[in-house]
């Protein structure tokens, strides 16, 4: 054996990983008060892990518990240290990965939806063909005049991402988007 393969003799002699980074969706239910998006948001940061998508909302009102949906990506190792991380954030009360949840139950991914609001500014033909496609996105029409459309729009990331696309060239102006909301199939909560 190389002796620049050799372990050092060091406990802390660390094996290359090879793992790849993967897409996951993190739900965390939380006490609703002041400073705990900021926390959670600031372990992410620390860390330097990316969120790709955060959405947060109160869930359960009687018991000020408000649910927190993160999308990150990472390797299995990394994704487990953002988990017990946050099991450790002291107002929160549970972190389910709900990728991992998924494939448990034999599924590929969480059901996962997210709202976009986009305004399309056009005249004359761009004005029928931006609605013929509104229609075959199933985009509801939220606002118009003779300049512009407001279109809400759900669905999966990729299908608002799909219909932006095809509205670019003819005169998507803005959008808005939620973020992720998601949970996972069957009749068991989180």
């Amino acid at each position: 054996m190389n002796a620049h393969l050799q372990p050092t003799g060091s406990a802390y002699f660390i094996a290359t990983e090879t793992a790849k980074a993967e897409r996951h969706t993190l739900s965390v239910l939380v006490d609703n008060e002041p400073g705990v998006l900021a926390r959670v948001i600031g372990l992410f940061s620390g860390r330097g892990y990316n969120i790709e998508s955060l959405t947060v909302s109160e869930t359960e009102h009687e018991a000020h518990l408000s649910r927190i949906t993160i999308v990150t990506s990472g390797t299995p190792v990394v994704l487990e240290q953002i988990k017990a991380q946050l099991e450790r954030i002291v107002p929160v009360h549970r972190v389910v990965d709900l990728t991992v949840r998924a494939r448990e139950l034999g599924q590929e991914r969480p059901i996962e939806r997210e709202v976009a609001l986009v305004k399309v500014v056009g005249e004359g033909e761009h004005r029928a063909e931006v609605l013929r496609l509104a229609d075959a996105f199933h985009a509801k029409v939220i606002d118009a005049t003779v300049g512009h459309f407001i279109f809400e729009l759900t669905g999966k990331s990729s299908k608002i991402d799909q219909f932006l696309a095809i509205v670019k060239p003819l005169g998507l102006a803005e959008v808005c988007r939620t973020g992720i909301a998601a949970m996972n199939r069957g009749s068991q909560g989180m």
